[in-house]
This record gives C-alpha cells, sequence and structure tokens, in this order.
C-alpha cells in the first residue's frame, strides 16, 4: 500500500473515531452535552484537529444524520426484499423504519428533530430521501390501475409517515405512554388502514 493510500485510510479512521465519539457523548449525556472539546477528550486528540475533518458542529451533525439516512434507507430495503406482494412490502418497510426508530433513537432525533434541532442541512443530504423514494415506488404499485399524478403519490407517502412519526415522536417525547402492545396495534392498524384505502 503506497504512502497516499495509507495516509487516506487514517483520515478516515480518524473521522469514523470522531463520529463514534460523538455518538458515544450523545448515548450517555444527550445531545445537549456534545461539544467538539468532550469529542477531543474521548479520542485523546486536540480540539483543533477535528476541525480539520469536520469545520464545525453542524458539519459534524449533518455528517451523523446522513449516516442515519443511509442506515435507514439499508434497513428499509432489506425489509422489501423480504417479501414478493406490493402491501406486504410497504407493511415491511414502515415496519423496518418504526424498529430503526428506537434501535437508534439518538440518531433519529438528529434526522427528524424530536426533541432536538433538526440538522439545517437536512435537505442536502444524498441519502435524505431515499427511504420516501422507496415507499412512494410501492404505493405507485399499488395503486397502479388508478395512474396516480406525482401530487397524489406525495400526499398518499406523507398520509404514511404523519401517521408513523407521530406515533414514534410521541413514545420518544413521552417514553412508554402507550406500551408495546398498544403501539404494536396502533402501527397495524394505521399501516393496514392506509393501505386499504390506496385500493379503493
Amino acid at each position: 500500500m503506497g504512502s497516499k493510500e495509507r495516509i487516506q485510510r487514517l483520515k478516515e479512521e480518524n473521522r469514523i473515531n470522531i463520529l463514534e465519539a460523538a455518538m458515544q457523548i450523545v448515548k450517555e449525556e444527550g445531545w445537549q452535552a456534545l461539544s467538539m472539546r468532550k469529542i477531543a477528550e474521548i479520542i485523546e486528540y486536540t480540539a483543533p484537529m477535528i476541525y480539520e475533518y469536520f469545520t464545525n458542529k453542524e458539519a459534524l451533525l449533518s455528517a451523523l444524520a446522513a449516516q442515519g439516512y443511509l442506515q435507514l434507507a439499508k434497513k428499509m430495503c432489506d425489509a422489501k426484499e423480504r417479501h414478493a406482494e406490493p402491501t406486504q412490502q410497504l407493511e415491511a418497510m414502515w415496519l423496518a423504519y418504526w424498529d430503526f426508530a428506537f434501535a437508534e433513537k439518538e440518531l433519529y432525533q438528529l434526522m427528524f428533530g424530536v426533541g432536538t434541532q433538526c440538522c439545517e442541512q437536512q435537505k442536502s443530504f444524498g441519502g435524505s430521501n431515499v427511504h420516501s423514494k422507496m415507499v412512494s415506488e410501492v404505493i405507485q404499485e399499488i395503486m397502479k390501475d388508478k395512474q396516480p399524478s406525482a401530487d397524489i403519490l406525495c400526499q398518499k407517502y406523507f398520509t404514511f409517515w404523519s401517521v408513523i412519526h407521530g406515533l414514534i415522536s410521541i413514545n420518544l417525547v413521552n417514553e412508554g405512554l402507550l406500551g408495546e402492545s398498544n403501539n404494536q396495534q396502533i402501527l397495524k392498524d394505521a399501516i393496514q388502514g392506509i393501505t386499504r384505502s390506496l385500493k379503493d
């Protein structure tokens, strides 16, 4: 391996270490505790060195949120591929979305601004709309006989998202408010009810 490749690999390792340290702080103390100084202490770098990788805290938050969107898209894509029938794909994708929100609670809060400030650069992330595009494609497949317009597809996607994201937000802000069995019933009722409406 040449010196350029070694330097590039070291830079990528350093970048990953910074992001992992940031998530460690957030999981232990919350988003309000995150600072470049604390990250530097954990990875035993100087704060100025961190600024060589991320120009400011907003750039760091953007990188974390972008990672979250990629993880979410992969989980939803994997869920979709386990089913052949579009209505089953749709339910599986939304259930994967739900699972991600609680497995990666801190990332979800950052990505969608639940109980925290969401990232100002959210719309510029390469992966921020991948999950919505996947869902919209399945909705279009279910509604193909009706030949829905782009506006209708958008409306149907946001009907799903507003209900599911709303339920997730209620649970993230008020932990344990509804209980696991109630949540699962509400979630499945919502997904199945909206899916039926696509065929009417």
